[in-house]
């Protein structure tokens, strides 16, 4: 991590996350004079992905794996895409605006895994630790570390990635694929 984040960090852009979602439904945009007041240190380039849930189901998730602008923004404009873009789910309406909880999840850079056959990979990622990065030419597809707790088998865990990638399941056993991995530090409202 480039950035440390303390608790007040974290309080200000998890307000910055929801004020960003809040704003869609006024006429003020109360986000961008809320964001002049960060830490000059949330300014600094970082990736994130925002992830909504509502009574503890998935309702929004969208980030990026590269940081490419300052982290404040990063995490704005990801949580309103969680909220309003993200194709799985229909826009957030304004009724449920105060039933959703949200998690950032600020990532390291990604890190090639270097890996000789499907029985090192398995031995390689670390279970809850690592999010992992897949890709295939024109394919990639990526899961969290939180995603472990959902799915803690590292072979259900590769198939399914495979899966949301759009190849076969078993395509991690057939071919040599691109592994990155990353940590994160995560942290939410509730």
């Amino acid at each position: 991590m480039t950035i440390q984040i303390n608790s007040r960090d974290k309080n200000f852009l998890l307000t910055i996350a929801r004020t960003s979602i809040e704003d869609h439904f006024c006429k003020e945009k109360r986000v961008d004079s809320l964001m002049k007041t960060a830490d000059k240190k949330l300014y600094e380039y970082g990736a994130s992905f925002v992830t909504l849930t509502k009574n503890a189901n998935l309702r929004g998730c969208i980030g990026a794996l590269t940081a490419y602008q300052p982290l404040v923004q990063d995490v704005c404009e990801h949580a309103a895409a969680a909220a309003f873009n993200d194709y799985r789910f229909p826009a957030l309406k304004l009724l449920e605006v105060e039933a959703i909880s949200i998690e950032i999840s600020y990532l390291t850079p990604p890190k090639e895994l270097i890996y000789t056959d499907d029985k090192d990979l398995l031995q390689k990622l670390v279970k809850d630790e690592d999010g992992v990065i897949l890709g295939d030419g024109y394919h990639q597809a990526t899961y969290l570390p939180q995603v472990w707790a959902q799915i803690p088998d590292k072979k259900e865990f590769l198939s399914n990635l495979c899966l949301k990638m759009g190849l076969s399941s078993n395509a991690w056993q057939e071919k040599h694929l691109t592994v990155e991995i990353y940590k994160v530090i995560h942290f939410s409202e509730k």
